[in-house]
């Protein structure tokens, strides 16, 4: 199996654009959170997150960091869950979205 693979097919991710499956503009990820142990991705960094879909929680932050759980599709865009209920439920639970 070729090591060099999966390093380059996360690194492709950087500066895709994001978007819900109701086609409205996350963002733009800027890193990729990776659990080292596992070497699994946990989380998409995105910068320049959507004001549309998180208001005035994004506009002293640099970006926020979203669950990979929630992305449903990779191609030359990446598609997540719906954010704005996941992030309804992310305020009962502040791992799921940090800003």
């Amino acid at each position: 199996m070729d090591q060099e693979r999966p390093s380059q097919e996360i690194t492709s991710l950087v500066g895709r654009e994001v978007y819900s499956t109701n086609g409205v503009f996350v963002g733009e990820i800027e890193d990729i959170k990776l659990d080292l142990e596992t070497e699994i991705v946990t989380g998409l960094a995105l910068h320049d997150p959507s004001e549309e879909l998180f208001g005035r929680q994004v506009r002293s932050t640099r970006g926020i960091l979203i669950p990979y759980r929630w992305v449903r599709a990779v191609g030359d865009v990446v598609l997540v869950n719906d954010v704005v209920e996941r992030l309804d439920a992310a305020d009962e639970n502040e791992d799921e979205a940090v800003a």
